[in-house]
């Protein structure tokens, strides 16, 4: 496979992701935003500010109000992380890999794209944001579930995936880094619990932690589950899991890539901090160790495979 063609692939995948996790995310605070009652002590603490802060790296440097962050991380063309900027990025790359995309997949990502600039988006977003991301979701779904029905499992899928999986799981642990500080957890103690339920709303796990975890979503218990629980899709470690197994498949000789081996030795390193346990700030300091990792295996991918070239058109911030 050309160099290109697999540059181009990664990417898609990584803008569809980051579209998701932000539509998930803006949906979740949106909804925690609402049910938030001013005198519970244990709220909802994941804010607006705290949304911009994840998605760019960096907190901003005035408050920000609800509408004016719904705004830029959905629908503005020109912020270089919201919905529809990612969206069109994503479907800019998939018209140079038309090769090796289905029909089927085409048509997926080009009807998304061609949704979100509809006029009416706009207004749903300021009557009912819930609606544009409900729309979001599905439409990344449904570009999932072509792929993986109509795809080749080719190393055309195997990049593909491996940019979803990555950047899925920066962007759980961005989120976890970012709303669940160490600092924070030693100051505020019990009102972070409620701001680990925010985090579990905003990634759609809420369901799924009550499933897998008997303890009550506290801050300590939420932060292990999305980062270790294997059979969480949207975990770290099940993240880390299929970027090896793609890293993989697209690799005759992967037993000598840098990405693949540095994937596995923090695959086995994370699934010994899973079976210890660790106090709350050495949980943090994880979180850290496992985002630097990830960011190096990235730039692992590019040397090996696209001769080091930089990100299709611009660079997501953070990424």
């Amino acid at each position: 496979m050309l160099a290109r063609i697999a540059h181009e692939l990664y990417w898609i995948g990584r803008q569809l992701a980051r579209a998701e996790h932000t539509a998930r995310m803006l949906d979740g605070v949106f909804h925690a935003d609402v049910q938030a009652r001013p005198d519970d002590p244990a709220g909802v603490l994941l804010s607006w500010d705290h949304l911009l802060t994840i998605v760019s790296g960096e907190p901003p440097e005035s408050p920000a109000s609800r509408d004016e962050v719904l705004r830029a991380l959905t629908l503005d063309p020109d912020h270089p992380t919201s919905v529809l900027n990612c969206v069109t990025r994503a479907r800019e790359g998939a018209r140079t890999v038309r090769d090796v995309f289905s029909a089927e997949m085409w048509e997926a990502i080009n009807t998304f794209h061609l949704g979100l600039l509809r006029r009416d988006m706009s207004a749903a977003l300021r009557s009912g944001p819930y609606s544009v991301y409900a729309y979001v979701r599905e439409r990344c779904g449904l570009f999932w579930g072509v792929t993986s029905r109509t795809m080749l499992r080719d190393e055309a899928h195997a990049f593909l995936q491996a940019g979803a999986a990555i950047e899925a799981g920066d962007m759980v642990l961005r989120m976890l880094r970012v709303a669940l500080p160490p600092e924070a957890a030693e100051a505020e103690g019990h009102a972070l619990d409620g701001q680990a339920l925010a985090l579990l709303q905003a990634v759609g796990g809420f369901q799924a932690y009550r499933r897998a975890i008997p303890a009550p979503p506290n801050a300590a218990p939420v932060a292990r589950f999305l980062l270790y629980e294997r059979d969480y899709p949207d975990s770290v470690a099940f993240s880390v899991e299929a970027l090896h197994a793609a890293l993989t498949a697209a690799d005759a000789s992967y037993r000598g890539s840098p990405a693949v081996l540095r994937v596995g030795r923090l695959m086995a390193d994370m699934d010994f901090r899973a079976r210890t346990v660790e106090p709350d700030r050495a949980l943090s300091a994880t979180l850290g160790s496992v985002q630097r990792e990830l960011a190096q295996v990235d730039v692992d991918i590019a040397q090996r495979y696209f001769g080091g070239m930089a990100p299709p058109v611009a660079q997501l911030a953070g990424a």
